[in-house]
């Protein structure tokens, strides 16, 4: 593993005397957490990469402009390691910035291959992803791509909706992928867990479900310790869609849900994930067009972030 020795953002500013500075917050290219742009994947543990997409959306578009978001939100965070960690993950993990996965929205019947070819090529090369999106729908190709190298993952979802909602019919829909993934068994639903779901939906399959009210009535270290029952040793794609925050934490995303997390309540939860066999993981459904001040976008970089100190963390345990 490089580290952040090698694989620093080369970004930066000079001041008069010619001694090179780090590019302020409000300055500078914004790459996730001012790590490089690159398409080399020699020697990179993650690859984090934007799926703009929305057009999966049954409520208010706008997610394809999370990724965008999420990135510019970022600066202000990556001066220093994440607090309370006690390392920073990128003296662990070599970490680039990938770009976008530029799929052609007007052609929706690729999108999903698209979508699969596009992570598996990472994957291919011994790196992981860390997604940032883009509405939910984009999950399901990326765990495709995870399930052909990985076989069948537990998935740890946070979220409002359960998006097990069943159709006769295959369609390009947020709510209804993981009902797929279940079935196809790119996700093995009875070690699987959701957590702060608070809409309805009476077939949840056989996920554990650990909703909204349930996260709220215990406390974040037993919410943790519950969901590292359920996984076990198995390898785990998380993925956090950002509606499982309560709206007063995260407006920006296009179907906001009352009744959900707060951000002290997902990050010391996440925090108490260390040790999962984490092996991919996203943020999703930053919609920044009904944002305010930014909270929604700040909040996916600050989960994005910990994701990647879980991973070091992880990674370290296997070696």
């Amino acid at each position: 593993m490089a580290g952040r020795k090698d694989w620093d953002n080369a970004f930066t500013g000079v001041d008069l005397k010619g001694t090179v500075q780090g590019s302020p917050s409000f300055a500078g290219a914004l790459s996730f957490m001012r790590r490089k742009y690159s398409r080399g994947l020699s020697g990179v543990d993650v690859a984090v990469t934007g799926i703009p997409l929305d057009m999966a959306t049954t409520n208010r578009p706008g997610a394809r402009f999370g990724p965008r978001a999420i990135r510019a939100a970022t600066p202000g965070i990556s001066w220093a390691r994440p607090w309370p960690w006690d390392f920073d993950p990128f003296d662990r993990l070599a970490v680039i910035d990938y770009g976008d996965c530029e799929f052609d929205h007007g052609d929706p019947a690729s999108i999903v291959s698209f979508i699969e070819a596009y992570i598996g090529d990472i994957l291919d090369q011994g790196v992981a992803t860390l997604v940032l999106g883009g509405d939910h729908f984009a999950t399901y190709p990326v765990l495709k791509a995870y399930a052909q190298r990985h076989g069948p993952l537990s998935l740890i979802q946070f979220d409002a909706h359960s998006d097990t909602w069943s159709e006769t019919r295959q369609r390009l829909d947020h709510g209804t992928m993981f009902y797929h993934a279940a079935r196809e068994g790119l996700v093995d639903d009875t070690r699987s867990v959701q957590i702060g779901l608070r809409t309805t939906n009476d077939e949840p399959l056989g996920f554990n479900i650990l909703d909204a009210r349930w996260v709220h009535r215990h406390r974040p270290e037993a919410v943790a310790a519950r969901v590292k029952e359920i996984v076990g040793d198995n390898r785990v794609y998380l993925t956090f869609d950002i509606d499982c925050l309560d709206p007063a934490f995260a407006p920006g995303t296009g179907t906001p849900v009352c009744g959900g997390l707060s951000s002290w309540q997902a990050l010391e939860i996440v925090r108490g994930l260390a040790g999962i066999r984490l092996v991919g993981m996203d943020v999703m459904e930053v919609a920044p067009a009904y944002d305010a001040g930014e909270i929604t976008a700040l909040a996916a970089a600050t989960l994005a972030a910990e994701f990647l100190c879980l991973f070091a963390v992880g990674r370290a345990e296997a070696d």
